[in-house]
């Protein structure tokens, strides 16, 4: 039997990783994956990721691959192998065989965020390691009036950080919109890509904008302006949730080209 690529996907509490992609000196999801893999396969096993999580960002539906020489193993028996190689904030939540010419970064269609903001008084401090505490309670309909721009292909450039390494910086947003879910308010984002920090910056502008209670257009102009400093401050880390992603399937050249022509670009949050 010829090697086999395999298809997961992954969960993790980002607080204590330096990010999703591994770097030398520092603990990341990817690394703990692929040293669980090398104690099963006995040699390096690289993984691809279909985005690179900035430190202290979460997943709850990262998507990786790999290739692998061992036959013997039904590909759904990765998930508890692995597991039990594995730190308890990160885990495989589910693998399966994939198509041989399968690629996590290059054949995703889509990218789907969740930001998490908690407002009022704290009562259940763990639930703040995972949103943005901000002491009041925004208002829902306002704060959807001003992400209403946000769909399409758009010109991004007013919420790319200053050291983001893109030439093209048009990505198209699929949806953008917050609900309430319980105590918390959702900001819920999809595209075929993201700059890098691009859903915190998006966040922490529409948050300031509503509670200085500018025009429903505010954040149109800002868009429009292509000026980062316009925008407003860069929302937290440890609300940020890679939620899923979604793909060609069968893997296809037309895909792969939509994200060549994004300047490359994986989801970089």
């Amino acid at each position: 039997m010829s090697d086999r690529v395999i298809r997961m996907v992954v969960a993790y509490d980002g607080t204590d990783f330096c990010g999703w992609q591994r770097q030398p000196g520092a603990r990341t999801a990817q690394e703990e994956i692929e040293k669980a893999l090398a104690r099963m396969h006995g040699h390096p096993v690289p993984i691809v990721g279909a985005g690179r999580t900035d430190s202290g960002v979460h997943a709850a539906g990262q998507v990786a691959h790999f290739v692998t020489d061992i036959a013997r193993i039904p590909a759904d028996r990765f998930e508890p192998a692995l597991n039990r190689f594995m730190p308890a904030d990160v885990r495989i939540v589910r693998a399966a065989d994939a198509h041989p010419d399968f690629h996590a970064r290059f054949d995703a269609r889509l990218r789907r965020y969740k930001y998490y903001i908690r407002t009022g008084p704290t009562q259940l401090p763990h639930l703040d390691r995972y949103a943005w505490r901000i002491f009041r309670h925004p208002d829902l309909a306002r704060l959807n009036r001003l992400a209403s721009c946000l769909r399409g292909e758009i010109d991004c450039d007013a919420f790319a950080a200053a050291k983001d390494p893109s030439e093209n910086r048009f990505r198209y947003l699929h949806h953008a919109a917050f609900y309430a879910e319980g105590d918390a308010l959702v900001f819920d984002i999809s595209a075929n890509a993201f700059l890098w920090r691009m859903v915190r910056s998006l966040v922490g502008t529409l948050v300031e904008l509503e509670a200085s209670g500018a025009p429903d257009t505010a954040m149109r102009d800002i868009l429009e302006s292509r000026d980062r400093g316009r925008a407003g401050t860069t929302a937290p880390a440890r609300g940020l949730f890679l939620w899923n992603v979604e793909y060609y399937d069968p893997p296809t050249r037309y895909g792969r080209r939509l994200q060549a022509d994004a300047a490359g670009d994986s989801a970089d949050e």
